[in-house]
């Protein structure tokens, strides 16, 4: 029994989306569960090290492109040395750079610059090939060569025509022959048309049976492969953001966003779906019955998990703290209007924005323009495991989140809560009357945002002790669902459920 996880790609800097399946990989090893985590983007870098950096362990990645070799995941080993080992004599010049290597040959023109790996500067991860002054050819690495690309110039351009993909002893694995934006695929016993179709018989490939589970959480050019060579293995479709566009939305018909448009209409072929709220997954159950759209399994399975309550035994008076990426829909400059206006009344208010993003310019000019330096501090990204606990309250201004992570850790600290009543986070950890505030927001009245989010910080801040305390236990006890033993149960009964229909 394996759980198959399918999405595209992975980054330095990762979405949502592959932090989300990285708290699941983890939730798996703890529950012995059998899982693989498939990426089907190629991509032009060793993805070990990117995967590595986000919590996956080696053995539990497959790479598309890599399933057809026996090249296993690994790290970036291949050497300098292991590199000039391969030159049928030494160059004739060598520079040497921060980030890369050149490598000169006068006898034929040729110039191979090394690219080198960003933690080991003696590993290198790619290579290119110049050759009178027109790149030819790049070679890829981690612990061999994985693969190669051909090109030739047109119009005075480089153009890619050819990958070929190689096993561990430098045999060939198969190609890929490109034509623009299409291509296909030649193995030794079969050609294939398109990446679609390679997906689809990389799926077939898995040998699936009716104990195993397919989750699918981006379906974008390989949903209906994935479903259509599933075989007797069930299928489930995550859904990690809004689902459907209210503005075009009637009382009549739905529209539901794109990248789940196929899987809702199709629920017929798919086993269950996966919220990260029990509201969403509430919102989608009333939908589905009023625009009769039939039955639909849902299963609510948190995106994330705290392994402990962080109790405190002080907490910095009159605190604020919000942390997220530093982006506008985030709306953090609405915190720092609030916390302005709101200081001239709790005089030794204080606010800590944690994070980093594109924003971070543009809030640190805000807060020296409103003179609000003293007070209202950009801390950086930092592991907040330990941090929240030492504030009395977190402000949330975002106007759409998912299961929100932050806000889930800020609860198992034991924070008041402030956010606007939004979908979907806020309403699940912000429960007025016990931990905090959810305001009404109205998108077209973006001043009123700001004045409530004032009245809201001070009224929070003028509670006296015995109110802060409640408001913290109120946290705690929303917090206690989401202990990571608890999700740990929840996914085995999923398995469970779910291997049974």
């Amino acid at each position: 029994m394996t759980i198959y996880n399918f999405n595209h790609g992975i980054g330095w800097a990762s979405s949502g989306v592959e932090y989300a399946q990285a708290y699941r990989s983890n939730i798996f090893k703890r529950n012995k569960q059998e899982a693989q985590f498939i990426f089907t983007d190629l991509f032009l870098e060793n993805i070990q090290p990117m995967t590595k950096n986000i919590g996956f362990d080696d053995n539990e990645i497959i790479w598309l492109y890599g399933y057809f070799t026996d090249v296993k995941i690994s790290p970036t080993r291949f050497s300098r040395q292991d590199l000039e080992a391969t030159f049928p004599k030494p160059a004739d010049k060598v520079e040497e750079g921060e980030r890369q290597m050149t490598y000169s040959f006068k006898d034929n023109n040729m110039r191979m610059t090394a690219f080198l790996d960003k933690k080991d500067k003696d590993k290198i991860y790619r290579t290119e090939i110049v050759v009178a002054g027109k790149l030819i050819q790049r070679d890829y690495y981690s612990y061999t060569k994985t693969f190669s690309e051909y090109f030739k110039p047109v119009n005075n351009q480089a153009n890619i025509y050819q990958r070929r993909f190689f096993n561990e002893n430098g045999s060939v694995a198969y190609d890929e022959l490109i034509n623009g934006k299409e291509s296909l695929y030649i193995f030794s016993d079969r050609t294939i048309y398109s990446k679609e179709a390679l997906i689809q018989y990389f799926v077939e490939c898995l040998d699936l049976t009716a104990q195993d589970i397919l989750i699918i959480d981006r379906s974008t050019g390989m949903g209906p492969q994935i479903i259509r060579a599933s075989g007797p293995a069930k299928v489930g479709i995550v859904i990690h953001a809004e689902h459907f566009s209210e503005s075009f939305t009637t009382e009549k018909k739905i529209l539901w966003n794109n990248f789940y448009d196929y899987q809702f209409e199709n629920t017929s072929v798919i086993d269950f779906f996966i919220t990260a709220t029990e509201r969403q997954k509430e919102v989608i159950e009333a939908q589905f019955k009023k625009y009769d759209k039939g039955e639909i399994t849902i299963y609510t399975l948190p995106v994330g998990s705290i392994d402990e309550l962080k109790k405190a035994s002080v907490r910095k008076k009159n605190s604020l703290i919000t942390a997220s990426r530093l982006a506008a829909e985030k709306h953090i400059d609405w915190q720092i209007k609030a916390v302005v206006e709101a200081r001239k009344k709790i005089k030794d208010l204080t606010l800590d924005i944690y994070g980093y993003g594109g924003e971070g310019t543009a809030l640190r000019q805000l807060i020296k323009d409103l003179g609000a330096e003293s007070y209202i501090c950009l801390m950086g990204q930092h592991d907040l495991t330990d941090v929240y606990k030492n504030y009395q309250t977190y402000v949330a201004t975002s106007t759409s989140e998912g299961l929100g992570l932050t806000l889930l850790e800020a609860v198992g600290s034991g924070l008041g809560m402030i956010g606007f009543d939004v979908p979907y986070g806020n309403q699940t950890f912000i429960h007025p009357d016990q931990n905090g505030y959810l305001l009404d927001y109205d998108k077209n009245n973006r001043p009123k945002a700001v004045e409530d989010i004032t009245q809201a910080i001070i009224a929070m801040q003028e509670k006296d002790e015995a109110e802060l305390h409640l408001i913290s236990q109120s946290s705690y006890a929303i917090a206690k669902k989401y202990l990571t033993e608890e999700i740990q149960k929840m996914w085995l009964k999923l398995e469970q459920e779910v291997i049974k229909q």
